[in-house]
Order: structure tokens, then C-alpha cells, then sequence
């Protein structure tokens, strides 16, 4: 991922970046899991990525995309819609293989959807976030992430 920006040099978006990164691995593995047609795996995968994005997201939208929506309301409101659509997709392999025939491509398409997603991320929101937010508002994303993570922090890459 990006490293040009210098964003990854503060704890949350290094964080960020982290699972990111973790979640693009996850959707290779899902994808050699579809070619294989292996929907019982694709659906272990899905499970994995919403572990990951359940508390990356409350982080973003409970900390970073608040301090940003002023500046980006039209932007922020496009990846919040986009975490919806993306979460619903995974939320159907909640509790295993989905009944639906037609739920692997669909869970496909919200794939390359969390794929563009992301580097939508790390490509505009994460610079703009060095760019424009303040230490208040970096303190008030640590705090989503201390709350999300019960106090527990991830290590740094």
C-alpha cells in the first residue's frame, strides 16, 4: 500500500493501513476459495473480514470520518454507504454457508468493491486526514480506537 504521504507514521493511520492490509490478503484468499469453488471457505473469509472491519470501521466512522465530513461531506458519505453495502454482503456468511446460489458473486462484487474502497482510503482520506486534522481530533480517533479495542492496541507495522 502507500507509503508516499507519510500518513503511516501516526499510530491510527498506521493502524488503519494494518488491517487494510490484512483485508486485501483475506480477499486473495477468498478469491483463490472461488475459483476453487469452495463456498464453505469463502464463507470462513467473509467471517475473517468482518472481524477485522467490524471495529476498523467504528473507527473510521466514529473517529476519522467525522473530522473530515465538514470538508468531504459528498466523499464521506460515498464510504459510508460503501461500508454498508460491503458489511451486508459479509453479514449473510454470519452464521456459515449462505443458502443463496448466487451469494458468492455477490460476495465477488462487494470484494472488488472493498478493494477500490480501500485504496480510495489510503489514497484520499488518510493524506487528508494528515493534512487537515487537528490533535484534538487525532486524540478523539485514538479514543474510538481504545473503546473499539477494550484498551488493547495493535502493534505497529
Amino acid at each position: 500500500m502507500c507509503e508516499y504521504c507519510g500518513c503511516q507514521a501516526l499510530e491510527s493511520i498506521d493502524q488503519l493501513t494494518s488491517e487494510h492490509d490484512t483485508v486485501v490478503n483475506l480477499i486473495g484468499l477468498v478469491r483463490d476459495a472461488h475459483r476453487d469453488g469452495d463456498t464453505t471457505r469463502m464463507a470462513e473469509l467473509a467471517h475473517r473480514i468482518s472481524a477485522v472491519l467490524g471495529p476498523h470501521t467504528e473507527v473510521e466512522e466514529h473517529g476519522l470520518f467525522p473530522a473530515l465530513t465538514d470538508d468531504f461531506p459528498e466523499k464521506i458519505a460515498v464510504l459510508e454507504s460503501e461500508h454498508r453495502r460491503v458489511e451486508a454482503v459479509l453479514a449473510e456468511a454470519a452464521d456459515g454457508v449462505p443458502a443463496d446460489p448466487g451469494w458468492p458473486a455477490r460476495l465477488m462484487d462487494a470484494l472488488t468493491l472493498l478493494r477500490d474502497h480501500i485504496l480510495k482510503e489510503q489514497d484520499g482520506v488518510f493524506p487528508a486526514a494528515l493534512a487537515f486534522l487537528s490533535i484534538e481530533q487525532w486524540e478523539a480517533v485514538e479514543a474510538v480506537r481504545t473503546r473499539v479495542s477494550g484498551g488493547a492496541t495493535q502493534p505497529s507495522r
